[in-house]
């Protein structure tokens, strides 16, 4: 096997990925020659840390920038201003040399586990290409992993001679997943995993996911809109809304009492997040539009739709601030 070849020392620092002041502005072109007329501020200083073998969530409406900041940490999109530390190590200050290395480090999990593989190539082959890209093992041990991978994944070894049209969903997405682990990253992104997918199968790629954590040792960053998943999966949630990190705290303390105006009102309109026992949940009802991040407000960016908007929230931009040991809030009220 090829465990021996693709172990990686660990680290003593808690903190294995750290994000800091990132931002993406996409510029608005318009006109004969092009010239940028404005930004789309899709993230706009974005900063955390993710613990090792910790799951941190993501959580936020379309359009807030979960994705671009994905796609950022693994620099698919060069950052306008901001770092991503990966063990102490910038990402996006490395050579394409040594980001080349870097990535095996960390790996992806993508929305729709069909347009993410090669329609023509069979599973064994899609496998088994990151271990060739890398000069990993011999072609016999390529052969081994891509078995126990399958296996691992919950999918029968014979499968490697399949092509994609020939499973589910959910066994794609399996797929997906074993995709990712073929080079033992220390760090896993899951952009929308299950979102494609049926409820009951939704639940078992959860827990499929759960139990490779473990057995792997890996850390995850999961992004999704689906706060209920998103309690079940993670240990600690950040919420975004419009390109920035509005609240950030463990599972347990957002569910039981989030603090931000924003969290409260996505968690009301989520009939699965449960509540107190035998109580109705208080329905938020926001007012008016999400803005658009080529122009959006002034001061804090949910003013605009915020039931306890005060004067200074039109003016001033609020701090991500520790209210609670461990929650942290971007909010004028506290």
């Amino acid at each position: 096997m090829l465990d021996h070849l693709l172990d990686k020392t660990d680290e003593a620092d808690d903190a294995i990925l750290e994000v800091d002041g990132l931002k993406k502005y996409f510029p608005i072109r318009r006109g004969v020659f092009s010239r940028p007329k404005g930004h789309v501020k899709a993230v706009d200083g974005v900063s955390f840390k993710v613990r090792r073998g910790e799951t941190l969530g993501i959580v936020g409406e379309s359009g807030c920038g979960k994705s671009t900041v994905a796609r950022l940490i693994i620099r698919l999109l060069q950052a306008t201003e901001g770092s991503v530390r990966l063990d102490g190590r910038d990402i996006h200050a490395q050579s394409p040399a040594e980001l080349r290395a870097m990535r095996r480090d960390v790996q992806m999990i993508f929305q729709d586990p069909y347009s993410s593989l090669n329609p023509r190539w069979t599973i064994g082959r899609t496998l088994a290409e990151p271990m060739k890209i890398y000069g990993i093992g011999s072609k016999r041990e390529q052969i081994e992993r891509v078995a126990s991978l399958l296996d691992n994944v919950g999918l029968n070894p014979s499968y490697a001679s399949r092509y994609p049209h020939e499973f589910s969903g959910g066994q794609r997405q399996r797929i997906g997943i074993a995709r990712a682990l073929v080079l033992n990253p220390k760090v896993i992104i899951a952009d929308e995993p299950v979102s494609a997918l049926d409820i009951s199968i939704q639940a078992q790629v959860i827990n499929l996911m759960q139990d490779l954590q473990e057995q792997y040792r890996l850390t995850y960053l999961f992004i999704s809109h689906d706060l209920s998943v998103v309690e079940h999966i993670s240990d600690r949630v950040a919420v975004m809304y419009l390109g920035r990190v509005v609240e950030l705290a463990s599972k347990e303390q957002l569910f039981r009492s989030p603090k931000h105006p924003y969290t409260g009102a996505l968690m009301s309109a989520a009939p699965e997040v449960r509540g107190a026992e035998g109580a109705k949940r208080e329905r938020i009802i926001l007012r008016g539009d999400v803005p658009s991040p080529a122009n959006p407000p002034s001061g804090c960016t949910f003013h605009t739709r915020c039931p306890s908007c005060m004067d200074i929230c039109k003016t001033v931009a609020p701090a991500l601030k520790e209210v609670e040991p461990g929650q942290r809030v971007s909010c004028h009220l506290y």
